[in-house]
């Protein structure tokens, strides 16, 4: 079970209606419209449902495909990932171990990363919370 858990009603009520379609219904945002696309300040993501740290600026990369994209979450435990046959093709569906929302899909195709993985997140599933003041350069600013 998850921590936080809420009725659909409750979820209808809070989210607004694109969120609440992706994040409780695992719909997509269009790809190259979301909000967090070319965010490139140091700082944390979180779920946007329940709040909790999902992934850091760190581990946030260009990956060229629409939608922010991450290759690993800021703990092991952070996200669930689940297989997801939908669209008639196989691939892991990510979503928030805390709350339950979908986030997105993860894909084992980015060898450019440390773990060759690229966690796929829809924009509007996620909130963003600038830690430097002022600071820019995402992962790149960050590793220096």
């Amino acid at each position: 079970m998850y921590e936080v858990t809420k009725s659909d009603e409750q979820w209808q009520a809070e989210l607004d209606p694109l969120e609440y379609q992706v994040l409780r219904h695992a719909a997509t945002e269009r790809p190259g419209t979301g909000e967090l696309l070319h965010e490139d300040r140091v700082g944390v993501y979180h779920c946007r449902a329940c709040g909790a740290e999902l992934f850091r600026s760190t581990t946030k990369f260009e990956a060229h495909c629409g939608w922010p994209s991450f290759y690993q979450p800021t703990e092991s435990d952070a996200v669930e990932l689940l297989e997801d046959r939908s669209l008639g093709m196989a691939r892991t569906e990510v979503r928030c171990r805390r709350c339950g929302s979908h986030l997105g899909h993860v894909f084992d195709d980015a060898p450019q990363t440390p773990t060759g993985d690229r966690y796929c997140m829809n924009s509007v599933s996620l909130s963003f919370e600038p830690t430097a003041s002022g600071s820019t350069g995402g992962a790149a600013a960050e590793a220096e």
